[in-house]
C-alpha cells in the first residue's frame, strides 16, 4: 500500500477548504434571513433544479457505491448496474406521481405523510422504524464502508477515519439543507471527476496488461476476459443468481426497492420537498440523468479489478482475514494513481462519503424533531429551539453510528447487506404509501397491517429455509442453493416482492372490510391535472428512456 503524498495532500485540502468556505459562504448569506424549522430542515423555496439534482446524486452516491458496488461489480459483474439504470427510469415515475401528491399536500416529512393519510400511531410507529434504519443500517454501513476504504488508502487507523468524516459531515449538516444542497454540487462535481479518473486508470492498466492501450482497448479487453461479467440479467445456473435473480431485477423486488428508495424515502425527496414542482420535476430529471453515469464510475473499476486479480494482481491486496474480500476492489485501485490524481480520487470518495452522511444525518434530525419531538414531547417548541434540537440529534446520531458500526459485519459484503436489510422494511412501507396516495378507500388499520406484517413476512421468509425445504421452488426459479449452508433459500429482491404482494392483499381484503362498515377514511387532495408535465420534461423523459432501453438491449 503506497500512502498519501505530498501532492495529494494538497489537492485534498484544496476540497476541504473550498467545500468548507463554500459552505460558510452559504450559511452566513442565508442566515440574515429568517430561520424557521422548514428553511432549516428544508431550505424551502432556497433550491434551484440544479442544486436539487446534484443533491440527490451526493446524498445517495456514497460508499455504498464507491466502496460496496464496485465489489459487487467485482463479484458479479455488470448486473448490479440494473439499481443505477432502473433508477433513472424510477426517479421519472416519482417526479410524475409522487412529488406533485407531496407538494399538493403540504407534505415536508414521510411520517407527517402517513398522520395525514392516515392517523398519528400510524406516523409514530414509521417515524421510529425509520430512525432506527436510518442510523443502525444507512448511516452507520456508509460511515464503516467510508473509513474502511480511506483507512485503506491513507494509512490511518480507522477508527480515526470514522471520526474525521463524522465530524467533516457534522459541519456541513449543521448549516441546514440549503448549506447541504449547495455544497453537494461542488461534492458531485469532485465525485465524478476523481471517479472519472479511476475508471481511466483502470481501463488502461487492463489495456496495458493484454499488450493495448487506452481506454477503448481496456474495455474491449474486458469484454474478451470477462464476458459473462457483462450480462445484465442471470439465468438461474449463475452463481450470483442469489442477488439478481432474472426478470426481477426489471419488474420485481428491484422496481419495488427503487420505487420505495426514491418516492418514500426522507432524505431522498426531503431535496425537492422545499421546491416548486417544476423546479422539483427539473431537478429529478437532472439526477436521472446523471444516474446513468454512475456504473461507469463505480461499476466498470471493479470489473477491471476482476480482469486484473485473474491475471495475478493484487492477490494479498483483495485479501481480507484470510478470504477474499471484493469490498477492497476500488480502494486497491485508487492506490495505484499517482500522486496529486489519488488525492483527487481520495477528494472524491470523501465527498461521496460526506455528502451522503450529511442528507442522512438531516434526515433524521428532521423525522426526529418535527414528528416526534414536536408531537409529542414539546408541542410548544418555538423555531429556535426545533432548529436546535435538530442540531443535537444530527451530532448524537453520528456519534451512535461511530460507536455501532465495528459491531454490525458490515465488512463481508457491504452492498448486499445494506439493500437486504433495507428490504425488510421498504414492501411493507411502499405498499402502504402506494393505496395511500391512489386509492381513497385505504384504512388506518389496513396500513397498520402493510407497516407490520411486511416487516414480519419478510422475517419470516428470510428464516424460514432453516425450518421448511425450499426445494419444490427451485424447479420454478424461486429459490436458490445457499452454497454456504446447502439450503434452498428465496432470493432477497424475489422475497421483496413475494411480501409486496401480501402486503397488497391484505391491505385491500381490510380496507375494504372497514370501509364496508362506513368507516371514515382520511384522504389526499389528488386529481389529475397534477400530473401533467411541460414538454421540456417531456422530451428529457422520451431521451432519458431511451437511453436505458438501448443499454439494456446491448448488454442484455
Amino acid at each position: 500500500m503506497k500512502a498519501l503524498s505530498t501532492p495529494d495532500y494538497i489537492v485534498f485540502l484544496c476540497y476541504f477548504v473550498l467545500i468548507v468556505s463554500y459552505g460558510l459562504w452559504i450559511y452566513y448569506r442565508k442566515k440574515k434571513e429568517a430561520t424557521t424549522s422548514n428553511d432549516y430542515f428544508l431550505a424551502e423555496g432556497s433550491l434551484t433544479w440544479w442544486a436539487i439534482g446534484a443533491s440527490l446524486i451526493a446524498s445517495n452516491i456514497s460508499a455504498e457505491q464507491f466502496v460496496a458496488m464496485s465489489g459487487s461489480g467485482f463479484k458479479l459483474g455488470l448486473a448490479i448496474a440494473t439499481y443505477e439504470w432502473m433508477a433513472a427510469i424510477v426517479l421519472i415515475i416519482v417526479a410524475v406521481f409522487f412529488i406533485p401528491v407531496y407538494l399538493k399536500n403540504r407534505i415536508f416529512t414521510m411520517p407527517q405523510f402517513l398522520k395525514q393519510r392516515y392517523n398519528g400511531t400510524v406516523a409514530m410507529i414509521m417515524a421510529v422504524f425509520w430512525l432506527a434504519l436510518y442510523i443502525v443500517i444507512n448511516l452507520t454501513s456508509i460511515l464503516y464502508l467510508g473509513a474502511l476504504a480511506i483507512s485503506s488508502i491513507s494509512g490511518f487507523d480507522i477508527t480515526a477515519c470514522m471520526v474525521f468524516l463524522g465530524i467533516f459531515s457534522i459541519f456541513i449538516t449543521l448549516g441546514g439543507m440549503k448549506v447541504i444542497g449547495y455544497t453537494d454540487v461542488i461534492q458531485v462535481f469532485f465525485l465524478i471527476l476523481g471517479g472519472l479518473v479511476t475508471t481511466y486508470l483502470a481501463l488502461n492498466l487492463v489495456a496495458d496488461e493484454f499488450g493495448g492501450s487506452g481506454v477503448f482497448d481496456g474495455f474491449a479487453f474486458m469484454g474478451e476476459k470477462a464476458g459473462s461479467h457483462f450480462d445484465m440479467i442471470f439465468t438461474k445456473d449463475n452463481p450470483n443468481y442469489d442477488e439478481l435473480p432474472g426478470i426481477s431485477v426489471l419488474i420485481g423486488g428491484m422496481l419495488i426497492t427503487n420505487l420505495y428508495y426514491w418516492g418514500c424515502n426522507q432524505y431522498i425527496t426531503q431535496r425537492a420537498l422545499g421546491a416548486d414542482l417544476k423546479t422539483a420535476r427539473s431537478g429529478i430529471l437532472f439526477a436521472a440523468f446523471l444516474k446513468l453515469l454512475m456504473p461507469l464510475i463505480v461499476v466498470i473499476p471493479g470489473i477491471a479489478a476482476f480482469v486484473l486479480y485473474q491475471q495475478g494482481h493484487f492477490q494479498t491486496e483483495m485479501m481480507l482475514d484470510g478470504k477474499l474480500h471484493h469490498d477492497s476492489a476500488y480502494p486497491v485501485l485508487l492506490n495505484l494513481l499517482p500522486s496529486g490524481l489519488k488525492g483527487l480520487a481520495f477528494a472524491a470518495l470523501t465527498a461521496a462519503i460526506v455528502a451522503s452522511l450529511a442528507g442522512k444525518a438531516n434526515s433524521i434530525a428532521t423525522i426526529f424533531t418535527l414528528d416526534i419531538y414536536k408531537q409529542k414531547i414539546d408541542k410548544d417548541a418555538s423555531e429556535k429551539k426545533q432548529v436546535t434540537i435538530g442540531k443535537i440529534t444530527v451530532v448524537l446520531s453520528i456519534l451512535t453510528a461511530i460507536i455501532i458500526a465495528p459491531f454490525l459485519g458490515i465488512e463481508k459484503g457491504g452492498f448486499k447487506f445494506i439493500q437486504e436489510f433495507s428490504g425488510f422494511l421498504s414492501p411493507g412501507v411502499f405498499a402502504m404509501f402506494l393505496l395511500g396516495f391512489f386509492w381513497k378507500k385505504t384504512t388506518a388499520n389496513a396500513a397498520m397491517y402493510s407497516m407490520i406484517g411486511g416487516f414480519v413476512f419478510s422475517v419470516i421468509l428470510k428464516f424460514l429455509p432453516g425450518f421448511v425445504n425450499l426445494e419444490p421452488l427451485y424447479s420454478i426459479g424461486f429459490a436458490v442453493v445457499n452454497p454456504d449452508t446447502g439450503l434452498y433459500e428465496i432470493p432477497f429482491l424475489d422475497r421483496m416482492g413475494i411480501v409486496f404482494v401480501l402486503c397488497i392483499v391484505g391491505m385491500f381484503y381490510i380496507s375494504r372490510k372497514e370501509t364496508g362498515k362506513g368507516d371514515d377514511v382520511n384522504s389526499l387532495e389528488v386529481d389529475t391535472s397534477m400530473f401533467r408535465v411541460d414538454r421540456s420534461f417531456m422530451i428529457g423523459t422520451a431521451v432519458l428512456v431511451a437511453l436505458v432501453a438501448a443499454l439494456y438491449a446491448y448488454f442484455w
